[in-house]
């Protein structure tokens, strides 16, 4: 490991799921505007929905997502009878369209139950023509899984299923606060595929408190034993000035810049050794995996979810903080519970904040988006006569690094720049010089 990667690799950048990306995000864009996207929908525009539920049981101290614990019952009830009013008024604006793929998100989705989860998913499918649904996703906690929620799920039309199994080291799931044996996983395993959900992600996760590369080589044999058709392999972001509750990991028991890079190239090279096909930054499929084919054939896309198969018109997102995409812009719903709460019941959009897309966004975000998912752009492709002074001179000193060869207008990351593809994908990031959000590490 060079000295010059591990300077490269403690430099921040953001993930780029969306860009502009959503520090960028002001209350300029609210309820009015949103409904107003909405109202200028075309009629054969394609939707891809996506619910947040942000509950969990328990909280894990790496988590980043915007969940709480909550144990009583009556919040979850309220919840989703708040999810089911924010469809009704989805459905006087956008009813009748396409919808192409749901995604259940979190926190943990199950905690609304079998029975809730198939109550909205019946009105969603009252709401919006969902005959040609190509993928019905949720995320779940494998210590949370259950045969009665596994058979509730296959009734509801859940195809794919990702569960977040992180390490399956028991020092490691110490230090995390997150006890979940392999044996444990394996059962939700079970349960799931005897009810037919035969499509399920693992998420795994590297540069976490007390890892090593070996427990993570470890993990993943052992992850594959379960035969998963897709693995995300995500880069602990340790941001406790974000989120408070990671200060309850011990900082010094992070890896430092090397391991990160060791233990990043280490589960690659052990993926790729087990027949997984790597996919952009972070993701690996087994080869017949749709999203295997997509990024085979270059239309592989990136939203808020990660990598994606998603081509949806529009996305439309449901629930607090939930981020909606339109081609006019990005919009969010308010993220704390009580502010999305108070709109809903109101009878209005719950949008706390967004951003218009202006041209010089949209091709940028092509751009950006071509480059995490191919390592390669062409310029000419997406911004014929369009010249970027700014990234040209952000790109000088990784071309002389060898991350990435600039040929004309073709942009390609090399194999030795493909982890640091983020700061590639900064130099065309017209906000990020100006703004003040902190991002985690580049590997």
């Amino acid at each position: 490991m060079t000295l010059k990667a591990c300077i490269l690799a403690e430099q921040s950048a953001p993930r780029y799921t969306s860009y502009p990306t959503a520090p960028h995000f002001s209350a300029a864009i609210g309820a009015s505007t949103y409904t107003a996207w909405l109202d200028t929908l075309a009629p054969d525009a394609t939707l891809s929905l996506y619910l947040h539920v942000p509950f969990c049981a328990e909280l894990c101290r790496y988590c980043g997502c915007n969940t709480k614990v909550v144990r009583r019952q009556e919040p979850i009830d309220t919840y989703a009878a708040l999810l089911a009013r924010e469809i009704e008024l989805l459905g006087v604006r956008i009813g009748g369209r396409r919808v192409t793929t749901i995604h259940w998100g979190g926190g943990t989705p199950s905690t609304l139950g079998a029975e809730r989860l198939a109550a909205l998913t019946r009105q969603l499918r009252g709401t919006f023509d969902c005959i040609g649904l190509r993928e019905h996703a949720i995320e779940l906690d494998p210590r949370h899984i259950n045969p009665a929620l596994a058979q509730g799920l296959a009734r509801a039309g859940v195809n794919r299923v990702s569960l977040g199994v992180q390490e399956f080291s028991a020092h490691v799931q110490r230090a995390i606060g997150r006890i979940q044996p392999y044996e444990t996983v394996a059962r939700g395993v079970a349960w799931l595929r005897q009810v037919g959900i035969a499509d399920l992600n693992f998420d795994l996760m590297y540069g976490l408190p007390h890892q090593s590369a070996q427990d993570l080589h470890n993990t993943i044999l052992r992850a594959h034993e379960l035969r998963p058709t897709r693995i995300a392999l995500f880069g602990y972001a340790h941001v406790p000035w974000f989120k408070v509750h990671q200060r309850l990991i011990d900082a010094a028991a992070l890896p430092g810049a090397a391991e990160r890079l060791l233990q990043a190239e280490t589960a690659r090279g052990a993926l790729t050794a087990l027949g997984y096909v790597p996919i952009g930054l972070d993701h690996f499929a087994r080869p017949e995996d749709s999203l295997a084919r997509a990024a085979a054939s270059g239309h592989l896309h990136r939203n808020f979810q990660g990598y994606t198969t998603d081509d949806a018109t529009a996305l439309i997102g449901i629930g607090a903080s939930s981020i909606g995409r339109l081609p006019q812009g990005f919009a969010q719903n308010a993220p704390d519970v009580g502010g999305y709460s108070r709109a809903i019941e109101a009878g209005t959009f719950a949008t706390a904040r967004g951003i218009a897309l202006s041209d010089d966004d949209r091709t940028r975000g092509q751009i950006i988006e071509r480059l995490m998912c191919d390592f390669a752009v062409d310029l000419d492709a997406v911004a014929v006569g369009t010249e970027f002074p700014d990234a040209e001179a952000a790109l000088e000193p990784l071309a002389r690094d060898g991350l990435v060869t600039v040929e004309g207008r073709r942009i390609v990351a090399t194999q030795k720049g493909h982890p640091f593809v983020r700061l590639l994908a900064a130099a065309f990031d017209a906000y990020l010089a100006s703004g003040t959000a902190r991002h985690s590490r580049a590997v």
